[in-house]
């Protein structure tokens, strides 16, 4: 089965800072747990978090389900029947949920006795059609206390929501997800880098949003640059950096291409 990297990001307006790693923490947790229970095979999902953006990116994911093999048991034959052999309601009730007639069913023997069966070979939904709902359901389910409403829509998000980027590959996966659709386009610093500019496949990413955009996407490097910068620019003056680990990280919930000022 062919494997894609599958990234989405979503450009907001500036993130409430103390809730920044916590929104992409459980936006990770959540679209894992959703590629999980679709049965989408994939290898590492890596979250970026920056004032402006939250975004995932996901290795080695499946570009379909595994198609499977389904079972369904159903009445007891002594049920499913009556005295002249016409379909009880319970055996036409349990077709019908099968998409078949009682007719179309299998039956099962065993030394305990015999029941209505239904097998059929159920192929994969593809990843694409999967994936907007998917997004949609873990963005739904992140930790905000408060919601906000923009514009004329109504649709809520802990920000306005201005870009939407949904890749699978090289590939575009068209969807709506918070009244935006998905598109290749991502917006840079608002002042450092280009305000707009597309990505051709999603392995460029975050280092095209680094080259072109003058952001750190990776919410973890950028606070150890941050800190390496602050302790650098001390050293020079003689002093040291007394950074504490909630400063650090409230700074790199703030800016999204740091630069130390002395």
């Amino acid at each position: 089965m062919s494997e894609q990297t599958f990234l989405v990001e979503i450009g907001t307006e500036e993130l409430p800072p103390k809730a920044l790693r916590s929104l992409a923490e459980s936006f990770a947790a959540n679209f894992t747990a959703e590629l999980d229970n679709a049965g989408l095979a994939h290898g590492n999902v890596e979250w970026f978090a920056a004032p402006r953006r939250l975004a995932l990116k996901v290795a080695n994911l499946a570009e379909s389900q595994p198609d499977r093999e389904v079972e369904k048991r159903g009445p007891a034959i002594a049920q499913a029947f009556d005295a002249e052999g016409k379909p009880s309601k319970a055996a036409e009730g349990w077709a019908r949920g099968c998409g078949i007639t009682v007719d179309q069913a299998e039956r099962l023997k065993t030394d305990k006795g015999e029941w209505l069966l239904y097998r059929a070979h159920v192929k994969g939904e593809s990843t694409e059609a999967l994936v907007p709902n998917m997004v949609a359901t873990s963005l739904a389910k992140l930790p905000i206390p408060k919601l906000m409403r923009w514009g004329a829509s109504d649709v809520h998000f802990v920000r306005p929501v201005h870009t939407v980027t949904l890749l699978l590959g090289d590939k575009v996966i068209p969807a709506t997800i918070l009244g935006i659709q998905s598109d290749r386009v991502i917006r840079g610093h608002r002042f450092m880098g280009e305000p707009e500019f597309t990505i051709d496949n999603a392995d460029q990413y975050p280092q095209i949003l680094l080259e072109r955009g003058k952001v750190i996407a990776d919410y973890e490097a950028r606070k150890a640059k941050i800190k390496a910068d602050a302790e650098e620019a001390a050293r020079k003056i003689g002093g040291n950096a007394d950074l504490s680990e909630s400063l650090l990280e409230e700074v790199a919930s703030l800016v999204e291409w740091p630069v130390v000022l002395t």
